[in-house]
């Protein structure tokens, strides 16, 4: 029984110093940042560095936070996430602060928590320049390509334009497999974030050889995600990130990811600031796509 007990105890312990976050990173100075490789908003340059919007974004957070913990230092570990191991890592404490391009949606919000949105997504198609394909219509019979773990293709299913419209799936392990697919004939389609799809054809082998067409599947606010119960770390997260936006330094770090040349190829992916992401910014806030879908 004694035994019994002091397993729930050391439980109940291992998990009160994984929701209080600020106090772990205190006492160890490290944090633990989750990362993609080859998202539109954070991906690798090989060798454990990783860059892009989020990146920085992650970074200027955790620099206000250990101002505010009052520590000379703090060591930033770089975890690798994917679409489908990403929200377990947040939940058992293994990554602190996931800095990819996860969707902040209702469903989600049960497991984990969420940052106010620095980026607000349009769900598009990206397809091969010469395939003819403009719309969800001309996708009948075709094979479409998306990332595991992710909810495009759902998404593209749902649409009010894709009643009778009937397509093989295929499957990515991460996003640049699933754009290899695209670029290799084995799909005629990739259905993803329009940041993700406006990334990886800037930086593919032949960019003027794809194209992002088709009506928006959907309008998704990504958002960094943390876990869950964990009021003071999440307070610490948004009070940087809305101090960014009040300066114009995420303004600033938009445009250098996305209107500037990027690493590795010093490609521009060409994407103006949208409207809904100036809204978001207007008004920080951490809702889910579905309140934006009432609109």
């Amino acid at each position: 029984m004694k035994k019994t007990l002091l397993a729930a105890a050391t439980l109940l312990a291992v998990g009160a110093v994984q929701a209080d976050t600020l106090s772990k990173i205190k006492e160890t100075g490290t944090v633990t940042m989750g990362v993609r490789e080859s998202s539109g908003l954070s991906y690798t340059l090989g060798d454990g560095k990783f860059v892009g919007y989020h990146i920085d974004v992650c970074q200027k957070v955790l620099s206000d936070i250990r101002k505010k913990l009052g520590l000379s230092s703090l060591t930033i570990k770089y975890q690798p996430v994917t679409s489908q191991n990403r929200i377990p890592l947040v939940q058992n404490g293994t990554v602190d602060i996931e800095c990819g391009s996860t969707t902040n949606n209702v469903a989600r919000q049960k497991d984990v928590a969420f940052a106010v949105t620095t980026f607000v997504e349009e769900v598009r198609i990206a397809v091969k320049a010469d395939s003819g394909i403009n719309s969800i219509a001309q996708l009948v019979g075709k094979t479409v390509a998306t990332t595991t773990g992710t909810t495009s293709v759902q998404t593209l299913r749902k649409h009010e334009r894709a009643n009778g419209v009937d397509f093989k799936e295929v499957y990515g392990k991460d996003h640049a497999d699933s754009f290899l697919l695209l670029e290799s004939g084995r799909a005629d389609a990739f259905v993803m974030d329009g940041s993700i799809l406006a990334k990886n054809i800037a930086t593919s082998k032949n960019p003027a050889g794809f194209k992002i067409v088709g009506e928006v599947l959907s309008v998704e606010p990504i958002a960094i995600m943390l876990r869950k119960d964990d009021a003071a770390f999440k307070a610490a997260v948004d009070e940087s990130i809305k101090a960014q936006i009040k300066s114009g330094d995420l303004a600033k770090t938009y445009d250098k990811w996305f209107l500037q040349p990027i690493p590795p190829t010093n490609a521009k992916i060409g994407m103006p600031l949208n409207d809904a992401t100036k809204a978001a910014w207007a008004t920080p806030n951490d809702k889910p796509m579905e309140e934006y879908a009432k609109r």
